[in-house]
């Protein structure tokens, strides 16, 4: 199988002030190597609400940690093994190993909730855009009040 390498060092040199896209860019495309254990969706909730659903059978909340830092959210879940403990199993088809999922998150997205159901970790985020970033109306008085100011 081939493996086909993007460089985005073009987009770093031309990219003025928006560096942080072609780095996005360049992640994501790190992170298609990531093993597809567990699997999970990504839901869009709402308008600026989403849902990331993982699939952790077998893991209890103690065996999973969520990390969010600036723009990445990374859950791992690492089995703790008893010593005593001796299976011998026929089949196992429930994956029994550690893990580690990371996501990109977009700017302002933050993680507002977690719990687990019936075997599926359930994060929640939210895109909360700061007030002096959203978009203001401007009023229009026929003053310009940098001329009466200098005056």
């Amino acid at each position: 199988m081939r493996t086909l390498t993007t460089d985005f060092s073009p987009l770093y040199r031309s990219f003025i002030g928006a560096e942080h896209l072609a780095s996005l860019m360049d992640q994501a495309s790190r992170s298609e190597k990531q093993s597809a254990y567990p699997p999970y969706n990504i839901e869009s909730i709402a308008d600026d609400k989403y849902r990331i659903t993982m699939a952790v059978a077998g893991f209890v909340e103690s065996e999973l940690d969520i990390e969010s830092h600036e723009n990445s959210l990374t859950v791992t879940g690492t089995k703790t093994r008893k010593e005593d403990e001796q299976r011998t199993y026929l089949y196992q088809g429930i994956a029994d190993r550690n893990f580690e999922r990371k996501f990109q998150l977009a700017d302002h997205v933050k993680v507002v909730n977690a719990y687990m159901e019936n075997g599926l970790l359930h994060i929640e985020l939210v895109r909360e855009i700061p007030e002096a970033l959203k978009p203001r109306k401007i009023a229009i008085n026929g003053k310009n009040l940098l001329e009466s100011t200098t005056n």
